[in-house]
């Protein structure tokens, strides 16, 4: 068994993801007062993107020599003008003792395509879901920044299986409670049905030891 305390690394993440890594250290796993954000639904924005991802590992370097990325690689950052220039290159880029978890997105830090094919199956008869966490109902002026209804329309009807929110905090159920007439509004202007899915963050969990491990 490696080491298991992030007293001594740095975490550089994205917002969309703050609820779950707050637990995490709440729980006393990511033992680490380090933790930086960037701003949540910043794949629309890639330069500001790479931007900020710099500028807080950068941060972070200040106080720790070892930082691990808390962000997706294929799908947080395409660079259309440059399309060989990937997450994992400006990871490269900032030199040896920073690492990033092993995800594609912040809905694969939760549950792998084995354990999404399984909720999709349960949960959505095998139908094509809209996958999201709980950052991008709790975040969702800047994650859908500068999208209109029509945009909606474009993206969100061709999943018949609706949305399912991959939720290790039960920030849902809460939200649900406490702003019925706000979900439902979501749901109208994303014109699919909306359904949260209670998991652990264990996954998340051994992503980021794979990379403690490492480090």
């Amino acid at each position: 068994m490696g080491n298991s305390s992030f007293s001594d690394i740095g975490i550089v993440a994205c917002g969309t993801m703050r609820m779950e890594l707050n637990q995490l250290q709440e729980e006393g796993f990511l033992d680490t007062e380090y933790v930086y954000y960037t701003t949540p639904g910043l794949h629309q924005d890639i330069h500001e993107l790479e931007r900020q991802l710099v500028q807080k590992i950068s941060k972070a370097r200040e106080n720790v020599d070892k930082i691990i990325v808390v962000y997706g690689g294929k799908f947080c950052y395409v660079n259309a003008d440059d399309p060989l220039r990937s997450m994992q290159t400006i990871i490269d880029e900032q030199g040896p003792g920073v690492v990033r978890i092993d995800a594609t997105h912040c809905m694969g830090m939760i549950a792998d395509d084995a354990e999404q094919e399984k909720i999709a199956a349960e949960l959505a008869g095998g139908e094509k879901v809209w996958w999201m966490t709980p950052g991008w109902v709790r975040f969702r002026k800047l994650v859908f920044k500068g999208w209109d209804k029509g945009l909606a329309n474009e993206n969100f009807p061709r999943h018949s299986g609706g949305a399912i929110v991959l939720d290790g905090t039960g920030y849902m159920d809460q939200y649900m409670a406490e702003n019925p007439e706000e979900f439902l509004e979501y749901c109208d202007w994303m014109g699919i049905p909306m359904q949260a899915y209670p998991t652990s963050l264990d996954r998340l969990k051994s992503l980021l030891l794979d990379q403690l491990n490492k480090l």
